[in-house]
């Protein structure tokens, strides 16, 4: 189904509702081989908007625990480690907040900026501590 909605017009990148997009929608639903799908087919990787701010926010957050596969799958097709944006500022303060230790370590060695600032906590300590 998801090949006749794109061959007929739809818009991979399209921006509305809870999650933003449909990469974001898929990252939340842990399904892999649909966010693959969709990065083939051109979405961008690092598109904002939604609850989680874009699909690399989503991997760490959505789920009680952050799905690492997925985040390096994301971060191998592109996505910005430190991007700023929705409730949780960035990746890092999401994974804080989901106290989520392992993805911590994970965003860390890839880049990510402990003492970045934004979203609802304001830093990945202040996630942490909350």
């Amino acid at each position: 189904m998801i090949n006749l909605l794109l061959d007929k017009g739809a818009d991979i990148n399209a921006q509305g509702g809870r999650y933003g997009n449909a990469l974001q929608a898929a990252t939340v639903d842990e399904n892999e081989n649909m966010v693959n799908l969709l990065l083939e087919m051109g979405a961008d990787v690092n598109a904002q908007g939604g609850q989680y701010g874009n699909a690399l926010h989503a991997a760490a957050a959505a789920v009680a625990k952050g799905n690492e596969a997925m985040v390096n799958l994301l971060l191998a097709k592109g996505a910005a480690v430190n991007a700023q944006g929705g409730q949780y500022g960035s990746a890092l303060q999401a994974a804080a907040a989901k106290g989520d230790e392992a993805m911590v370590s994970l965003l860390l060695d890839k880049g990510a900026d402990v003492n970045a600032q934004g979203g609802y906590y304001g830093s990945a300590l202040q996630a942490a501590v909350a």
